[in-house]
């Protein structure tokens, strides 16, 4: 069996590599090309191209790069058309890959699509391209399915690959222990995101609300994880100028240690938010961004909830704070209310384990199942 296959990203070479990881154990003899980053080249992907060509960010850096990006998948295209796989593969980058996905079908190649885009929350007319693109798509959150499944498109939910890699009942002590901190303390943590743009938006209300939590609650103690140095001292920089003697433990690379030692998470929107509650943490959901962008963003989304824990749960389960919601006061109001109220917390650890539950199906396996199934049948054709 051949595999044309083709992820954008990091997080997408990993889910790229798990897959061909669980399908080489159906079939030894997988032959894999594509594109793909160092996990997948690992599992036995002969990467085409370099990855780092589809990284691009925001909306001025895809048009400097649209040249190059169209010459790419016309590349590929051109490779995929003469060297036929038996199925293809686009993971997540739907802005690239379904312009390919489109054009390989039509030349009778099945297309199988592995990530959800947030079709269901806005843009919502790229379903119909969608639908003309691929012959299945695979989603991670089980509220996906439903808008394929009204326009009668293939959809196969196969779990979210996080669900599988943190324990379904974490462990508070172990953690602490991993980052070297105090094990009977109570620990906020801290988490204003991965990006430049969001540490400018939300260090400053993030550092005023600990500040005003550590006044109420001496006792209290904070912790914080980042990506990487640059957000590091970034956020740093911001804590010397506004918080310098708030008892704050930074951290970079260890997030998931950081909401498994924590006792409650302020947390921008986002992945992190599902990872916390896949933590079972109780959490305060904060964002900003621009003025002008959210405007144009809250013209263009709709979608009731902005968390993934409230999206998942189908109703509000945990705050959150939006734009000029988002105040230092408010969020102070809310996990002293957490801490308060340890009932609160444990009926939410409740809501987030169920939760857990549903998107704990072996995601690879299931993905692969999902392939193979799909190839079958179309082959057969």
């Amino acid at each position: 069996m051949k595999i044309g296959i083709l992820a954008g990203e990091a997080s997408g070479d990993l889910l790229g590599a798990k897959l061909i990881q669980a399908l080489r154990e159906r079939c030894p003899t997988l032959q894999v090309e594509g594109i793909g980053g160092p996990a997948m080249m690992a599992a036995g992907c002969e990467s085409l191209f370099d990855i780092e060509r589809l990284a691009v960010m925001g909306l001025i850096e895809p048009l400097c790069r649209l040249p190059d990006l169209i010459k790419l998948r016309h590349d590929l295209y051109q490779h995929f058309i003469h060297h036929r796989p038996d199925i293809f593969i686009g993971i997540d980058a739907p802005d690239f890959n379904l312009g390919l996905e489109l054009k390989l079908r039509r030349a009778g190649i099945p297309v199988v699509h592995y990530v959800s885009p947030s079709v269901w929350a806005w843009r919502k007319r790229r379903i119909y391209k969608i639908a003309k693109a691929i012959d299945l798509m695979l989603t991670l959150l089980p509220f996906e399915t439903k808008i394929y499944e009204e326009h009668h498109i293939p959809v196969r939910y196969v779990g979210h690959p996080l669900a599988d890699q943190i324990p379904l009942h974490p462990d508070k002590i172990a953690a602490r222990r991993a980052l070297c901190i105090e094990e009977n303390a109570t620990y906020i943590a801290l988490l204003p995101g991965s990006r430049r743009q969001e540490i400018n938006h939300l260090a400053e209300p993030f550092l005023l609300a600990a500040k005003q939590l550590a006044e109420q609650k001496p006792h209290l103690h904070f912790i914080t994880s980042h990506v990487n140095e640059q957000r590091y001292q970034e956020f740093y920089d911001y804590y010397k100028k506004l918080t310098p003697d708030l008892p704050l433990q930074f951290f970079t690379r260890r997030s998931h240690d950081v909401m498994a030692a924590a006792d409650a998470v302020i947390v921008t929107s986002g992945t992190a938010t599902l990872e916390t509650m896949l933590y079972k943490r109780p959490m305060v959901i904060a964002y900003r961004m621009p003025r002008f962008a959210f405007h144009i963003v809250k013209w263009l989304v709709h979608t009731p909830f902005a968390g993934l824990p409230n999206l998942l749960a189908n109703q509000q389960v945990v705050p959150e704070l939006i734009q000029d919601a988002v105040k230092p006061e408010t969020i102070v109001q809310h996990i002293v209310d957490y801490l308060d109220h340890p009932e609160k917390v444990e009926s939410l650890q409740t809501i987030f384990t169920k939760i857990h539950e549903e998107l704990r199906i072996d995601t690879a396996k299931s993905t692969a199942d999902a392939v193979l199934s799909i190839a079958s049948l179309l082959l057969k054709r």
